[in-house]
């Protein structure tokens, strides 16, 4: 293990802490764990070799603080930064800031996460990758209104608008017809611009019944990439997964093949560092490009399980400058996988989210 992976520090908390703790531990790397002070009592702070206070129970002030993470690290003498998922995973200047700060990061570029976050800077390069993608705008929504009508005319009805820096289900619209495209359209701006400081929308086709299946890939930055097969993850409420699924049953063979291929080459064009996940719309045998999740995602053991790979060690060894230690011909899919998400919800109350007695 080179020199930078001597002691990652992992700027999360709870579950996947101690996922990331386990594949340090068992490749003899040292940890430090931090913690708000609400969190004081988690189980990974007691299997880290060090742990760190970095502030409030506020996220805002704790998990999300950049300053307090970057000076946990330069107390404790780390040498790399795991962001897990969630928090700062995919923020752009937080993997700036690490590395600027003499840590490495483990996850992607910070130009990378920057090309990949906004969807549709994203969607440019999936294009020139030769990724299928949905029909649209192919860019921002014009704010003419001749235009973008225009634009609705030619992809048809049903459209959904989208906010070009939004996720987790937030900043999209779906549109019927014609006469509501325009107040639409204004309306998504303005959220967008006060949810994501980004009030940039553009315009896709609305599948109307398409499943949700995502590429898991792995990739080293210096010209190898693979996938790891793919994972269905339709089941959803408010926009969040429930089931996931590896690998993703009664997809088309031939369609499933050229997009792993697709996904392998977009790795290599892109440069792209570490784990990451292609989502896409799969729809009468076809496949339509959504986004890209620059990070290890929070259902990464199903396709751990039928691969047998351990995504978090090929992070780390990525990070530490080291080529991929295995190829395509190496990856087999055995077996399947399922992983389901509990959700306390109010039952009396809409069932909506609910923390409380079960």
């Amino acid at each position: 293990m080179t020199a930078k992976l001597e002691k990652v520090l992992i700027a999360n908390r709870g579950e996947i802490a101690l996922r990331i703790l386990r594949a340090c531990k068992e490749m003899g790397i040292k940890t430090v764990a931090v913690y708000s002070k609400a969190d004081k009592e988690l189980m990974h702070l007691g299997l880290a070799d060090e742990s760190v206070c970095i502030g409030p129970a506020s996220a805002a002030h704790s998990y999300l603080h950049i300053p307090a993470i970057i000076a946990a690290a330069e107390v404790t003498g780390a040498t790399a930064i795991h962001p897990g998922y969630g928090f700062l995973a995919e923020n752009a200047d937080f993997a700036e800031q690490v590395e600027n700060s003499g840590f490495a990061f483990i996850g992607p570029k910070a130009e990378t996460i920057r090309l990949m976050g906004d969807k549709v800077s994203a969607k440019h390069a999936m294009i020139a990758a030769g990724v299928p993608t949905v029909p649209g705008s192919d860019g921002p929504l014009p704010e003419d209104e001749e235009t973008a009508l225009r634009i609705g005319r030619e992809v048809g009805y049903p459209v959904i608008i989208k906010a070009a820096g939004g996720g987790g289900g937030r900043g999209m619209r779906v549109v019927h017809k014609e006469e509501d495209l325009i107040a639409f359209a204004k309306l998504t701006r303005t959220e967008a611009g006060a949810a994501f400081g980004n009030p940039m929308v553009y315009l896709e086709k609305f599948l109307t019944n398409p499943r949700h299946v995502e590429v898991q890939v792995l990739s080293d930055g210096q010209g190898n990439a693979v996938h790891l097969g793919d994972r269905d993850c339709s089941l959803q409420r408010r926009h969040q997964k429930v089931l996931e699924e590896a690998p993703a049953p009664g997809i088309d063979e031939k369609a499933r093949q050229e997009v792993f291929a697709r996904c392998v080459q977009a790795c290599i064009d892109i440069g792209y560092r570490g784990a990451g996940t292609f989502e896409f719309l799969y729809e009468n045998g076809r496949f339509y490009f959504i986004e890209m999740n620059t990070r290890v995602q929070v259902e990464h053991p199903v396709s751990e399980m039928v691969t047998g790979i351990d995504i978090v060690k090929e992070m780390l060894s990525i990070a530490a400058g080291n080529k991929l230690s295995f190829t395509q011909d190496d990856v087999v899919i055995r077996g399947h996988a399922l992983e389901c998400r509990i959700n306390a919800v109010n039952a009396e109350d809409n069932f909506l989210p609910s923390f409380g007695k079960i």
